[in-house]
């Protein structure tokens, strides 16, 4: 794992995503993951090729889902922006 995607790091983003925008995290797993079942969605951890995700559907049954990147991320800040355009095709596609 490259040094800009430490356990610090994917800490970091992964509870950013979690307590400010899992709207957003469960978007991805609908639309990336094809969990269009889940009701609920937390990102676990990030690294440079992906992102692992726990699911949530409404009977309790939770499931974790692996959705990769479309390209290996450079560092923190190519997270953000690929995170942000991630969001940003999901609404479109929606």
């Amino acid at each position: 794992m490259p040094e800009s995607f430490s356990p610090q790091i994917s800490d970091r983003i992964c509870k950013h995503m979690n307590q400010d925008h899992a709207d957003a995290v469960l978007l991805y797993a609908k639309v990336f993951g094809n969990a269009t079942d889940a009701t609920a969605a937390a990102m676990v951890s990030i690294d440079a090729e992906g992102m692992n995700l726990t699911t949530q559907v409404n009977d309790g049954t939770t499931a974790p889902l692996r959705i990769p990147f479309d390209h290996l991320l450079q560092d923190a800040e190519d997270a953000h922006h690929t995170l942000i355009a991630m969001v940003k095709e999901a609404k479109g596609k929606g």
